[in-house]
């Protein structure tokens, strides 16, 4: 009777490991496309293929005379397609666990890879505007959201979420995940007003790179502030270990994020720098949901299947200020 409970279990763990895994990959795949399109961008190849969704008017793939900005377009495009089928395989995988919370967010994801495309064409069609271009590069953060999510969720159950620590702190999470999207936010407008457009001819948003780089550091410090008081917070609570090393974490890369920056700012921008800034600007998104994931957790109920080694324990009693 044990040996065949086992059995029985092993299609469900091997489901969660296989699942837990293809997750992992759409985060790693969406957070890597922001440096293709990084790539794209520093190398004036954002009109590599003057149309969508065809390549030129007469072909859908890129051409020998186009040269290599068309092979770095096309390129980009191509990994779409990879993004997708790493998607359908998630869904797949989501529908082998028959939870409908993983079915959603599995069905977020892909189709929110397809809108993805299709604002890429318009970005194309629009000479590369830079409110488009920043539109794309939005939905590439809330699609690491959606990625995260589902990784996070494989090991958890569908129960209501059960804090881990005290309101207030859960709040000033909320807080510092909302000026982290801004600082993201403000990058983007960043990157509108200045040189890097995509192509030599494309159109700047016409405001100042200089007080736009301010604002945006003056979130950056703001963030830093909070991830510093959250940091402080978390341990006079007492908070699971997992909380403060996320909250560390994430101090940490916005460090280095911040150095990355400052240095591209005073050295002009040069190409290498801002690519590692806008990878930089997918960890520190990562890095911020990790926080915010910390504090909660949703038990396995009983009826949930058999969870895998690596399953969320029973949460801890949320802790008391001292």
């Amino acid at each position: 009777m044990k040996s065949s409970a086992l059995l029985a279990s092993r299609p469900v763990r091997w489901c969660g490991d296989s699942l837990r895994g293809l997750a992992l990959a759409s985060l790693i795949a969406n957070i890597g496309i922001i440096v293709t399109g990084a790539a794209v961008r520093l190398t004036a190849s954002g009109l590599g293929c003057p149309t969508w969704p065809r390549c030129t008017d007469e072909s859908y793939t890129t051409t020998p005379e186009m040269g290599i900005n068309g092979a770095i377009e096309f390129g980009n495009r191509l990994l779409t397609f990879v993004l997708v089928a790493i998607a359908v395989a998630c869904f797949v995988g989501a529908l082998a666990r028959r939870r409908r919370s993983l079915i959603r967010l599995s069905v977020a994801i892909a189709l929110g890879i397809p809108g993805q495309g299709v604002i890429g064409g318009i970005t194309v069609l629009t000479n590369l505007n830079p409110w488009v271009v920043g539109l794309h590069f939005i939905l590439s953060v809330a699609l690491i959201a959606g990625a995260y999510a589902l990784w996070r969720r494989v090991d958890q159950g569908d129960s209501e979420p059960v804090p881990l620590v005290p309101g207030p702190i859960r709040h000033l999470a909320l807080v510092t995940t909302a000026v982290s999207f801004a600082v993201i936010a403000a990058g983007v407008v960043v990157t509108g007003s200045g040189p890097h457009s995509g192509d030599h001819g494309a159109k700047r948003n016409g405001l100042d790179p200089d007080r736009i780089s301010q604002v945006h550091a003056d979130l950056v410090f703001l963030l830093v502030g909070l991830t510093v008081a959250l940091w402080f917070a978390l341990r006079a609570v007492d908070a699971p270990p997992a909380a403060i090393k996320a909250a560390a974490v994430l101090f940490w890369v916005e460090m280095g994020q911040g150095l990355i920056g400052f240095v591209q700012y005073f050295t002009h921008l040069p190409v290498a720098l801002v690519a590692a800034h806008m990878l930089g600007s997918g960890l520190v998104w990562t890095s911020t949901l990790a926080v915010l994931w910390s504090l909660r957790t949703r038990p396995l109920s009983a009826l949930s299947p058999t969870p895998s080694p690596q399953a969320t324990p029973a949460p801890a009693p949320v802790p008391t200020p001292r």
